[in-house]
């Protein structure tokens, strides 16, 4: 099997084409029908690919521009994200769920 690391020396990975993969990993760790030394490459590679996740996921928060105001001729003023917002968090906790205004937190 190719895997994304042998491909992308020649054509850049894409988040989605990583998760797939990660996916397909994932499914045949669950599966057991390799041996030791097989699943724990399958492991290793599907850690890289999470990391190469993550990566492109981070790149692509670098990018995200944030609407702050309206011009005096109604052009949105964008800057970019500040990612010091999340900058101390760890990955995937970045987010936590608001509360709505009316919330009962006496139940």
């Amino acid at each position: 099997m190719t895997s994304l690391f042998e491909e992308s020396a020649t054509t850049p990975v894409t988040f989605e084409a990583a998760l797939a993969e990660l996916q397909q990993i994932a499914a045949r760790l669950e599966d057991g029908g390799d041996g030791l030394e097989a699943s724990l490459k399958e492991f290793e590679h599907g850690v890289r690919l999470l990391r190469l996740c993550y990566q492109l996921l981070e790149n692509a928060e670098q990018k995200i521009e944030q609407l702050v105001k309206f011009s005096e001729t109604g052009e949105a003023v964008l800057t970019p994200f500040d990612a010091t917002a999340t900058a101390g968090q760890p990955a995937g906790k970045r987010r936590s769920p608001r509360k709505s205004p009316n919330a009962d937190d006496s139940v």
